[in-house]
C-alpha cells in the first residue's frame, strides 16, 4: 500500500507517518523542506519536497498512490487581521488544491483532517458527527479565524463528497503530546512537570486525544472508515480547570492556586491588542478570549469506536505517557 501524506513534518504528521511506516505502509510525505524533516526518515518513507502551491505536481506525486491524508494546516488563536489571508490559504485554499490533486489523480481513498472546531461552542453539549450550527447566529458565531477558516474547509470537503469523491473526513478533539506547542498542550504539560504558573480561562472545554490515538483514528479511517462519512476522534471532554487538575496530579503536584481573572483579561485585551500583545499574550487576545471564555469544543467519538476501533487512553495515563516517558 502508497499512502501520501502532506504536513508529514507536523505535529500530527509526524505521528501517523511513524503508524503508517510502521504498519507496513509505504509513506510519501510532502514536506516544504525535506533537510528539515530528517525525523521521518525511516524505512518505507519517502519526503518529497513540496509547498502544497501546485494542483498538477500534487497530482503527479499522487498518482498510482492507495490512499492520500491531508493533514497539513495551521492551527493558531489570537492572530491578527493581517495574518488572515495566510491562514485562509493554509487551511482552505490548500484542502481545495490537495482534495482536488487526489480527485484527478484517481486515489481510491482521500482522508481530510478536519477538527471539532467545525462543530464551534457547544454551549456545554457533547455532540456528534450529525449536529449543525448556523454561523450567522449568535449561539453558532465563529469565535476565531481558525474556527472560520476550518469550517470552510469542511464545507469544502463536503462539496467534494457531494461530487462523488471518495472522502472520509476525521474531527480531532484538542491534540496533546510531545513535540506540541499548542497553547492548551503546553498548559497541561506545564501543570505535569509543576511549572504552570496561574490558570487561564480555566472555564474552557475541551476533549483531549493523545496524538499516537489519533494516528491510529486516521489510519483506521483510511482503511475501514465509509466513503462520504465524518469521524470524530476525541477522548475525555473536560473543562481546563479540571484537565490542569488531572495533569497536575499525574505529575505528583499540584495545580496553581491562582487564576487570573478573566475580567482582567478582557480590560487588557484592547490596550494589548494596539500593542501587538503584551506580557506574553498573543497579538489578538480578544480572539484568545473568545475562543476559549466559556467556550466548549465537546463531541462523542461513540461512532469512530463502532465503526473503526477507536479509542483514547485518559488524560492522566496520556500526559503521564506524553511528557514523564514512562
Amino acid at each position: 500500500m502508497r499512502v501520501v501524506v502532506t504536513g508529514g513534518a507536523g505535529f500530527i504528521g509526524r505521528a501517523l507517518v511513524k503508524k503508517l511506516a510502521g504498519g507496513g505502509v509505504d509513506v510519501v510525505a510532502l514536506v516544504r523542506d525535506p533537510s528539515s524533516a530528517s525525523h521521518l526518515q525511516r524505512t518505507r518513507v519517502t519526503l518529497v519536497r513540496s509547498d502544497l502551491s501546485d494542483r498538477a505536481a500534487l497530482a503527479e506525486a499522487m498518482t498510482g498512490a492507495d490512499g492520500v491524508i491531508h493533514a497539513a494546516g495551521s492551527y493558531r488563536i489570537g492572530i491578527t487581521a493581517a495574518e488572515r489571508p495566510k491562514m485562509l490559504d493554509a487551511n482552505l485554499r490548500t484542502t481545495e488544491r490537495v482534495l482536488d490533486a487526489a480527485i484527478a489523480a484517481q486515489v481510491r481513498r482521500i482522508v481530510y483532517v478536519s477538527t471539532v472546531a467545525v462543530f464551534g461552542n457547544t454551549h456545554g453539549q457533547i455532540v456528534d458527527e450529525t449536529y449543525r450550527r448556523d454561523p450567522k447566529t449568535k449561539q453558532g458565531r465563529f469565535v476565531s479565524y481558525y474556527d472560520e477558516s476550518k469550517y470552510l474547509a469542511h464545507l469544502a470537503a463536503q462539496e467534494r463528497i457531494a461530487r462523488g469523491a471518495p472522502i472520509v473526513i476525521v474531527q480531532p478533539a484538542q491534540v496533546y503530546g510531545a513535540h506540541d506547542h499548542s497553547a492548551a498542550s503546553q498548559q497541561i504539560e506545564l501543570a505535569f512537570r509543576g511549572r504552570l504558573p496561574y490558570m487561564a480561562l480555566p472555564d474552557g472545554g475541551i476533549g483531549w486525544v493523545h496524538v499516537d490515538d489519533l494516528a491510529a483514528g486516521i489510519v483506521a479511517a483510511l482503511i475501514r472508515g465509509r466513503v462520504g462519512q465524518a469521524y470524530v476522534l476525541s477522548g475525555e471532554t473536560l473543562r481546563m480547570r479540571e484537565s490542569i487538575a488531572i495533569a497536575a496530579r499525574a505529575g505528583g503536584h499540584r495545580p496553581p492556586r491562582w487564576t487570573l481573572p478573566t475580567t482582567l483579561l478582557k480590560l487588557l485585551a484592547p490596550l494589548s491588542d494596539r500593542l501587538g500583545g503584551i506580557t506574553g499574550a498573543p497579538p489578538n487576545l480578544r480572539e484568545t478570549i473568545s475562543a476559549g471564555d466559556d467556550v466548549t469544543y465537546w463531541a462523542s467519538a461513540a461512532k469512530a469506536t463502532k465503526e473503526l476501533g477507536f479509542s483514547a487512553r485518559p488524560l492522566e495515563r496520556g500526559v503521564r505517557e506524553a511528557f514523564g516517558g514512562v
